[in-house]
């Protein structure tokens, strides 16, 4: 997935040109495989050895076509899209098709329609003077004495900054670097060792990787409280796939896979411990469009 600031909206933050017009197909080419685009260290989303949520989806798509799934990786830092969907030398394919997770607006590829909307999250660990804490509404009416004590993490790229610069959080805010040079680095890292090890106290995180690392951690037992939006500050995204533009058969033909294995990928968001919220974590600034758009 395009790692969302995300982690989620850094590609899209650091996007380049707008693609160019390609020539419409009619219908899609002949495939011999499913080749996915992909960062080779992205849990949950992507990993090498084909376990990540878009790996997993990516199989189900490929056995529902009677084809083979190849993955073509390269890391998410900049240009990944460049490096990858739009990736090809005179006389050569393009390695890859598809890239499995994009956020809805995302205008470097020509996007499907959404499998899943999302929100941000905070992460913390149970039994430390926050169980009752349900809601990011809970969150906020702490004690103001506990509440300035917390150590918050979060990733420097993404709406949790403007979330705690506007509730007055910016000064207990432990920043992390979205774009890291490190190829062995990954963004779960946040949860996994830092709120494991007791270093930050809460983290504010994309709900998909806050529900994964929060399953995965055993000891401590974390909690994941989804973030509605507020005016001004978007949380929740729709999740949707890229493929090229000029190619709105195929385009098409994913949206059909999109549909006709909507039970097998909700297994998937589900077995991975995604947080999975409706349009009432819309940005309320949205929500009059939305409702005029049904």
């Amino acid at each position: 997935m395009i790692k969302p600031a995300s982690l989620l909206v850094a590609l899209a933050l650091a996007a380049g040109a707008t693609a160019p017009a390609l020539a419409q197909d009619d219908k899609p080419p002949a495939r011999e495989a499913l080749r996915v685009c992909q960062d080779p260290n992205n849990p949950p989303f992507t990993t090498t050895d084909g376990t990540g949520i878009e790996n997993r989806i990516a199989q189900v798509f490929g056995k529902a076509m009677g084809l083979p799934v190849t993955f073509y990786s390269f890391p998410q830092r900049m240009n990944f899209i460049r490096n990858t969907l739009r990736y090809k030398l005179p006389g050569s394919d393009y390695p890859c098709d598809i890239v499995m997770g994009v956020p809805i607006g995302f205008d470097q590829v020509s996007v499907t329609k959404p499998y899943y909307r999302s929100t941000y999250a905070l992460v913390f660990a149970q039994g430390h003077g926050l169980d009752d804490v349900k809601t990011g509404a809970d969150f906020l009416a702490l004690d103001p004495a506990k509440l300035h004590k917390l150590r918050i993490g979060l990733y420097d790229q993404g709406p949790g900054s403007d979330w705690v610069n506007r509730h007055g959080l910016v000064d207990q805010t432990v920043p992390y670097h979205l774009m890291n040079a490190d190829p062995g680095q990954y963004p779960g890292e946040i949860i996994e060792k830092d709120l494991a090890a007791g270093k930050i106290d809460v983290a504010l995180v994309w709900g998909p990787m806050g529900g994964y690392f929060a399953k995965r951690v055993q000891s401590p037992k974390l909690a994941v409280v989804p973030l509605k939006s507020e005016p001004g500050i978007k949380f929740d995204y729709e999740m949707a796939m890229g493929v090229r533009y000029g190619e709105p058969a195929w385009k098409k033909q994913v949206e059909g896979l999109i549909d006709s294995q909507r039970d097998a990928i909700q297994a998937i968001l589900k077995e991975f411990n995604v947080p999975v919220v409706d349009e009432s974590y819309v940005d309320p600034k949205n929500a009059a469009r939305l409702a005029a758009d049904k």
